[in-house]
């Protein structure tokens, strides 16, 4: 029996300490339930829940996250992402006869972190479990995962100021290989290949209570726990990479009764929108069987993301099933609380909290706040801006609006983007300081995204500085006026919106480099004097 943590790899290595302390921070009554858990039949929400009419929607979601070790949870292996099939896999991860699998500790501090963050308990003593089922991504035919004793239990998440969700347990596990199918999707596929590389890799389940009573409501749910999850360094959460993925549970009941419907999970649910079509399929799929009387089977559904359906893949299994039993060549973990105590000392500010203070701090709607925190790497960016530039919704306007369009069509994010914060607050001084205007600003913002040059550097380049010289102006505002008789004669006879038209006819000749404000007092200044030719 193997009694140690993996101290292979120095990065996934930390004291565990010691001490046999309970840890945790307290739970509150989760809102629309009594004081014993059960559901009191009162919803409040933001998100819905009143949509189904004499029926009631009951969501639970089962959230896996793959944690950011360098090696996996029971052996030395690489974790990291992308390399060729079979590659990063050894006999202990592939389920050798004779081999013994070592607790990766960093693995273990990383799901306490998350546990502290999403307010859970974390427990004093707590152990591995065998969860035994037969599937080709699985080499040992079981898998090391955790039953009766999870790490960490009775948490929630509060998604807006008057939802919170439970979250019944956070428990470890070692991630399964990847299929491979050779048809549209698994229904379709004559057979399937495996590769081993995903094997083993440290894995976080995170269950929620049946607490949400709507598909925006969840998405809105996964979110959250998306962001608190970045936010405090444990996982990358990219589901296009399949480090963040979920299942979801539903079922429906009449509105009022206690007693749960028959329960669908929903499984190939590979984007936030898709978790939120899947389950507003399945809700009207259930309600609709019940209006015409049809019993609910108990099963497990695929998405179709093509054809917007659930399809039927097995009838749902039963826990039992699984035939667990304590892990035999592991030790049970015992938590010391000085260590659990650290790791609560080094949690960041999460996107909550990060969020009320730059409402308060930098004066921010509660929308550009919201969009703002819900990265971290993103409201990083943006304090650093807010805090050396004079006008922080100014900021927020920049990020909201010309970085995330720019970062949308390069499908890159914050962390891949080439301008700094330091790059954006020079860029706004220059328009300050009326070097350039605000329309050759996104010009200048462009190349600077798409080169990382420094914004006075692109300006100096490709000659945007702007023409606020008097005599300059002059020619192009007598050339506007010839050429534009109708506006002219506008202005004249009282008609001051023309006066804007002949702006812009000026900032189009001068290529967006022309000051408005001294372009419109010119103009003004021409047209007041009598001077409608441009031999005043």
């Amino acid at each position: 029996m193997n009694s140690g943590f993996n101290s292979s790899n120095s990065s996934d290595s930390s004291d565990t300490g010691s001490g046999t302390n309970v840890i945790g921070s307290g739970i509150g009554t989760a809102v629309g339930y009594s004081g014993n858990g059960e559901y009191d039949g009162e919803y409040g929400g933001d998100y819905g829940g009143g949509e189904y009419g004499e029926y009631e929607v009951v969501i639970g979601l089962e959230v896996h996250a793959e944690l950011q070790t360098e090696s996996k949870m029971f052996c030395g292996c690489s974790t990291k992402f992308g390399a060729a099939p079979n590659s990063h896999v050894c006999p202990i991860c592939l389920g050798m006869p004779g081999v013994l699998p070592v607790i990766n500790r960093k693995a273990v501090e990383f799901a306490i972190r998350a546990g502290l963050a999403l307010n859970c308990e974390i427990a004093e003593f707590s152990k591995f479990d065998r969860k035994n089922y037969f599937y080709p991504d699985l080499p040992k035919n079981y898998q090391i995962s955790q039953y009766d004793l999870p790490l960490c239990r009775n948490g929630y998440i509060d998604i807006s100021s008057e939802r919170r969700i439970r979250i019944r347990r956070v428990h470890l596990e070692e991630e399964a290989g990847k299929s491979i199918h050779e048809g549209q999707n698994i229904l379709e596929s004559s057979f399937s290949l495996e590769d081993y590389n995903r094997t083993g890799i440290p894995l976080l389940e995170i269950v929620s209570e049946p607490d949400i009573r709507s598909p925006r409501e969840a998405y809105v749910y996964l979110s959250t726990l998306r962001s608190i999850l970045q936010y405090i360094g444990v996982s990358d959460c990219k589901m296009e990479e399949g480090s963040l993925r979920c299942d979801a549970n539903i079922s429906v009941r009449p509105r009022g009764s206690i007693q749960y419907g028959a329960q669908t999970e929903l499984k190939n649910l590979n984007s936030f929108r898709a978790v939120e079509r899947g389950l507003e399929f399945e809700a009207e799929r259930q309600i609709n069987a019940l209006r015409r009387g049809e019993r609910v089977v108990r099963e497990t559904r695929h998405w179709d993301e093509a054809r917007g359906v659930t399809v039927p893949m097995r009838s749902k299994e039963e826990a039992h099933d699984y035939r667990y039993f304590p892990e035999p060549d592991l030790v049970p973990m015992v938590i010391g609380r000085e260590w659990v105590e650290r790791v609560r000392g080094e949690l960041p500010e999460l996107p909550g909290a990060r969020k009320e203070r730059f409402i308060v701090e930098y004066g921010l709607p509660e929308y550009d706040a919201d969009l703002i925190t819900e990265s971290r790497a993103m409201a990083d960016f943006f304090e650093a801006c807010a805090r050396s530039y004079r006008d922080p919704k100014v900021v927020s306007n920049w990020i909201m609006g010309e970085l995330s369009r720019l970062m949308n069509e390069s499908g890159k994010d914050i962390s891949e983007v080439l301008i700094t914060p330091e790059g954006l607050v020079e860029m706004l001084e220059l328009i300050d300081d009326g070097v350039i205007t605000g329309k050759i600003a996104k010009t200048v913002f462009e190349e600077m995204f798409r080169t990382g040059k420094a914004a006075r550097e692109v300006v100096e380049e490709k000659g945007l500085v702007q023409i606020a010289d008097e005599s300059q102006l002059l020619g192009v505002i007598d050339q506007v006026i010839a050429e534009n008789p109708g506006p002219v004669a506008d202005v004249a006879s009282g008609k001051d919106k023309a006066i804007t038209f002949l702006v812009g006819q000026v900032m189009r000749k001068t290529r967006g480099r022309a000051n408005p404000q001294v372009a419109t007092r010119l103009l003004r200044e021409r047209l007041q004097g009598g001077s409608g030719d441009s031999s005043a």
